[in-house]
């Protein structure tokens, strides 16, 4: 009971708060944001620039400029080192960007990348930020490299970004005496707007890969993101044509499975329509989607009771995902929607997806959701409807306040609907250069066969700082029988508290760039019954040099209770008890902009009544921007009561960029968990966005007898076209 009124309590206030109702804010370095938002009026052209990376076009010469970039890191509103002069040109159809960056020393450039949608922190770039609804929640991303290189993401819940996002858009780069130069062309017909808003949120970043320096237009505490931008004005006569995107394509494919010797050959034909029914509202259909292009998961070792998190990575679900996100939720859930479920088997056996409709968008102010999947059953026996329905409303200045329901089990043939509301309050306007996050949530499940105590509810509030204090609180309560049967959620009958307090500093002046500590503590416990799990994790200390290279020494304090016996590694059981366990680790990365470039860690401590020493390490060596290597390693080696065993993880990539447009990926996996080696080998020709030419090669090797004599079990060769016609 008390737990319901602290819910209502906080939902109240967080519903009430207002730049007034909060204290004065915190201490902030020399240096202020401009008063008033910055603004720049785009220049109609009435002859469009031809992309060639070089701004020799005559069309630049009566581009609206942006000169008046600052340093976001390391020293915030200190003038940049290098000069950059940005400029903004549209016709009826396409948003342009020009950019000249100087550089003091141009040949020492830094342009690690070739391969396209690929990038590193550690290179030279040049991002644009649009919020085409001028919202403050939302927005894309577009980034483009010296190497003429794209990548682009999407926001969702103010501050994270999805770069598997694919939308077509055109850039060039050139490198010259005085530095480098881009261009970047972003068509209309790539965005959701509002032809009646002639303003978008807007915001200019540049990466300095060597010096590891980032300026930009507007930044607030060392961030930058749609709740901190300036804004582009003077956007009228837009129009995205008839508005209609169609993807025809085709895959022909070969499987052998090895064990029971079958082998199926197949040509598939797919289809995906995009059509705008408003330049804000997006309708769209797949018809046999075919994923074999997409890049498989990285292995990771569970040695925890809970299932784990692989981010969603397929390019239908992806397009317009940030409508569905749900009450600021993070990774371990409980996620009312998570599209990764559809399409795949409790086993991880992909199901076919016969057809899917979605409609996303926003109209009168509202957020607009909704996913309808017909998919195969896991019986292979027939098909089910799963549908999605998500509607938010932008209430107050920054917030909104949104309900969403799902409805289908993807694994089961049982009945199962979810609905949900949520709140999500954002104040950027506090002062002294901070912001208040918050969330409310409350979700309730309805499965058949079980009654009652299905519910879920969550508080949340965070000031987020990259420089002084930062604090975050959270609370959520997880009933028993509440099942997301679309959705995810790691446990279930518990309430779960975190709280984390930092500090971070900036010593102007010194060879440090930045000294941070931290404090995370989190509390699950059964609900009316004893604690399961209590960690207190200390980072004592993080240092970040000039050069990106960062060490962090921690120190984890754990309290597991386990209630069942729990089967940690094949015939390893951990008996039922209490069980309290400290460790230490020390990790320590490189920059980017290095030719040789690693992560690593290594930990040692106790482990349920017995030991655990882990290390591990990912190496990255571009010895030019045609190749790239990657070797990783994760290893453990635990020493219980019941019983000892190692785990081994291990990984190799491979990838080689013949040109910008044409490039092979190689990814080779191995852990002795499953004692199987997998490799991924895919050759892309991507001519321009929207076109994809993919030869992928899956193979799978397993040692049955555990002596290191691995033997084929799968192979799979899949050729596949796709091409965007756009009307």
């Amino acid at each position: 009971m008390l737990a319901r009124y602290a819910f209502a309590a906080i939902t109240a206030f967080l519903a009430a708060s207002s730049a007034s109702a909060i204290a004065r804010g915190f201490p902030q370095r020399s240096g202020s944001t401009p008063a008033a938002r910055k603004e720049i009026r785009a220049i109609y052209t009435a002859t469009p620039p031809v992309l060639d990376g070089r701004l020799t076009d005559p069309a630049w010469q009566d581009a609206a400029v942006v000169d008046d970039l600052h340093m976001v890191v390391p020293n915030e509103y200190a003038p940049p080192s290098e000069p950059s002069r940005i400029y903004i040109l549209y016709d009826a159809n396409t948003l342009y960007f020009a950019a000249r960056f100087r550089d003091s020393e141009p040949d020492k450039v830094t342009a690690n990348v070739m391969r396209q949608g690929d990038q590193s922190e550690g290179e030279d770039a040049f991002s644009i930020m649009l919020d085409p609804f001028n919202q403050g929640r939302n927005g894309y991303v577009f980034k483009i490299n010296p190497n003429g290189v794209r990548s682009q993401a999407f926001y969702t819940n103010v501050r994270d970004l999805n770069w598997s996002w694919q939308g077509i858009w055109r850039g060039a780069a050139a490198r010259d005496g005085d530095g480098w130069t881009a261009e970047v062309a972003i068509p209309f017909k790539t965005l959701s707007f509002n032809p009646d808003n002639d303003a978008w949120g807007l915001n200019f970043t540049r990466w300095l890969g060597r010096r590891h320096e980032r300026f930009g237009w507007v930044s607030h505490n060392h961030t930058q993101n749609p709740a901190n931008s300036g804004q582009l004005a003077g956007l009228v006569g837009i129009e995205q044509g008839f508005g209609l995107d169609i993807v025809p394509g085709v895959s022909m494919s070969g499987v052998r499975n090895y064990t029971d010797g079958l082998t199926d050959t197949g040509l598939e034909p797919s289809v995906d329509v995009f059509y705008k029914v408003t330049p804000a509202m997006t309708a769209a259909l797949t018809v046999h989607p075919d994923f074999s292009g997409t890049s498989v998961d990285t292995r990771r070792i569970n040695l925890t009771r809970f299932d784990l998190f692989f981010p969603e990575q397929r390019k239908f679900f992806l397009q317009d995902a940030d409508i569905f996100a749900f009450g600021a939720i993070e990774e371990e859930g409980p996620m009312p929607f998570f599209s990764r479920r559809i399409g795949l088997a409790a086993s991880g056996e992909a199901l076919d997806i016969d057809v899917g409709a979605k409609l996303t968008g926003r109209a009168g102010g509202f957020d607009i959701g909704v996913l309808d999947i017909r998919q195969e059953t896991p019986d292979h026996r027939g098909t089910r409807s799963l549908l999605v329905a998500r509607v938010a409303k932008n209430v107050l200045s920054e917030s909104s306040v949104g309900m969403i329901v799902t409805k289908g089990d993807p694994i089961s043939n049982l009945d199962n609907a979810l609905a949900g509301v949520d709140f999500r309050y954002l104040n950027t306007r506090i002062g002294n250069n901070r912001t208040i996050i918050g969330s409310a949530w409350y979700q309730q499940s309805d499965t058949e066969g079980l009654h009652g105590n299905d519910a879920a509810m969550g508080i949340a509030l965070e000031l987020p700082s990259e420089e002084g204090w930062r604090a975050e609180l959270e609370w959520r309560e997880v009933q028993p029988n509440y099942y997301p049967a679309l959705g995810f959620v790691d446990r279930t009958d518990v309430h779960e508290s975190e709280l984390e307090l930092g500090y971070a500093w900036r010593p102007l002046g010194s060879r440090i760039r930045s000294v941070a500590t931290n404090v995370e503590f989190t509390r699950v416990e059964k609900i009316g019954g004893d604690v399961e799990s209590r960690n207190v994790e200390f980072t004592v200390l993080e240092l970040e040099n000039h050069a990106a290279d960062d060490l962090e020494l921690s120190y984890l304090m754990e309290r597991e209770r386990l209630t069942e016996p729990f089967e940690i590694s094949k015939g390893v059981v951990i008996p039922p008890g209490d069980y309290a366990f400290n460790s230490y680790c020390v990790e320590l990365a490189t920059g980017e902009q290095r030719v040789l470039a690693s992560g690593s860690f290594a930990c040692d401590g106790d482990f349920y009544g017995g030991r655990r020493r882990s290390a591990g390490s990912d190496l990255i060596w571009r010895p030019n921007p045609h190749y790239q290597f990657g070797l990783g390693f994760e290893w453990n080696d635990i020493d219980l009561p019941a019983g000892s065993f190692i785990t081994r993880l291990a990984n190799l990539r491979a990838d080689v960029a013949f040109t910008a447009t044409w490039y092979w990926e190689n990814f080779v996996q191995y852990d002795n968990v499953s004692d199987s080696i997998g490799i991924n080998s895919i050759l892309r020709w991507v001519p321009e966005a929207g076109r994809e030419t993919v030869l992928v090669l899956n193979r799978q090797f397993e040692d049955f007898d555990g002596g290191h004599h691995f033997r084929s079990t799968y192979a799979e060769l899949t050729f596949k076209l796709g091409y965007t016609l756009r009307f």
